[in-house]
């Protein structure tokens, strides 16, 4: 028992986990002893309890989310010449999707409360972009930490400039915006969640994309499996004694998610809001044990009810006397798995050679320089979430 508690102590708490059951695990099992590992009953089966859950006429399951974004990006017509814009402060696939199709990729600023593309910036950004011609075609709004974006504000803006919108809720399955499930398509074209092992349910890795507009959902399901087709609707028609069993109409990817995915997926759909309100519970108390601490704790707009994939706190530099750095340093030595959800995506290499520089959106920049997502995934424990505010209570020096 002592060994067992002073191992305890010196493991590392990581940022998230995924949480798999026996009833997960059989689920799988259950595949690997069928006749279909790949494309079998577990993915329609998967995109129906989705689709339903959300409250959308379509969901389309895919390899990653980043295919997912690809894809979505293809069905609503992205390609050389236009230009997608998304927020700075997200994973490199929300941005890197637009570069995939042969667009250009520009940056909304965030806001300073919620951290999500700001409303009011991208409102000046379209007024500008009219006056020179050159107005977006899709707007990526990014659900950070899966605190759903203004998205009434932005869909608003979109009927008057034209642009066509995707959710990246890749962080927010099981959360809410103005009471209704995140996903059901009312504010945008096409949403697309992540089910990668830290988000807040897992199929191992996947995506999937969802949307109302069947011709949507139909040309993202041909582009997730190479362009080709099996319907005869959709064929060319060949010589009477030619035999076809599918054709290639477009140049599509292998993007297909397997039945083996697909069925832990579907598991982990049954405890989807067992889930969120166990990350609920552990933010609750976070907010209650980092009182007094120079940190500033998520802040919750009332239209929202997150996923809580992430928790992340803005570091009171002024007050601790240390840098960002250090403070990060001293809770990874204490065990801590702390991370950073982002650094702007502008500011990695590969977009600097865009020309994209440092500073170009500066609610960003002040978000990155403060910013650590602590520990949150729903097996956290009291002691182990005690054990990190008692780390970052001797990490700000307090």
């Amino acid at each position: 028992m002592i060994r067992a508690i002073a191992l305890e102590r010196v493991s590392m708490i990581p940022y998230g986990r995924q949480d798999i059951s026996e009833a997960d695990i059989q689920a799988v099992v259950n595949v690997l002893r069928s006749d279909f590992l790949t494309q079998g009953p577990a993915v329609p089966a998967f995109e129906k309890a989705v689709a339903s859950y959300c409250g959308v006429g379509h969901a389309v399951a895919l390899n990653s989310a980043t295919s997912a974004l690809h894809v979505a990006c293809l069905a609503l017509g992205v390609g050389a010449g236009d230009v997608v814009w998304t927020s700075p402060i997200t994973f490199v696939a929300s941005a890197n999707c637009a570069l995939y199709c042969g667009a250009s990729v520009d940056f909304v600023d965030i806001d300073p409360r919620t951290y999500n593309l700001s409303v009011e910036r991208l409102a000046e950004k379209l007024a500008q972009a009219e006056k020179s011609g050159c107005l977006p075609k899709v707007v990526i709004p990014v659900h950070l930490c899966g605190q759903p974006c203004d998205m009434a504000g932005i869909h608003a803006l979109s009927q008057h400039y034209g642009f066509k919108i995707i959710e990246d809720a890749s962080h927010a399955i099981g959360g809410k915006y103005r009471e209704e499930s995140i996903g059901n398509g009312r504010y945008s074209d096409i949403t697309v969640f992540s089910f990668h092992p830290v988000k807040i349910i897992t199929a191992g890795e996947g995506g999937m994309a969802l949307a109302n507009d069947k011709n949507l959902a139909k040309r993202m399901r041909l582009l997730r499996s190479h362009g080709i087709t099996s319907d005869v609707a959709d064929m060319i028609p060949r010589a009477p004694e030619e035999l076809w069993f599918y054709q290639q109409i477009a140049l599509g990817f292998n993007y297909r998610m397997t039945d083996i995915h697909a069925a832990l997926g579907l598991s982990q759909m049954q405890r989807l809001d067992e889930f969120v309100a166990k990350r609920h519970a552990i933010a609750r108390r976070y907010e209650e044990l980092l009182a007094g601490l120079p940190v500033t704790t998520p802040w919750q707009h009332p239209d929202s009810y997150s996923g809580f994939h992430l928790y992340v706190i803005r570091l009171k530099l002024a007050e601790i006397g240390k840098t960002q750095r250090e403070v990060f340093e001293a809770l990874q030595t204490a065990g801590i798995g702390v991370n950073l959800h982002y650094i702007p995506v502008y500011r990695q290499p590969y977009y600097a050679k865009l020309g994209f520089e440092t500073g170009y959106c500066l609610e960003a920049e002040q978000y990155y320089a403060e910013a650590i997502s602590i520990p949150m995934y729903p097996a956290l424990t009291e002691a182990q979430q005690d054990r990190v505010v008692t780390a970052l209570r001797e990490a700000t020096g307090l």
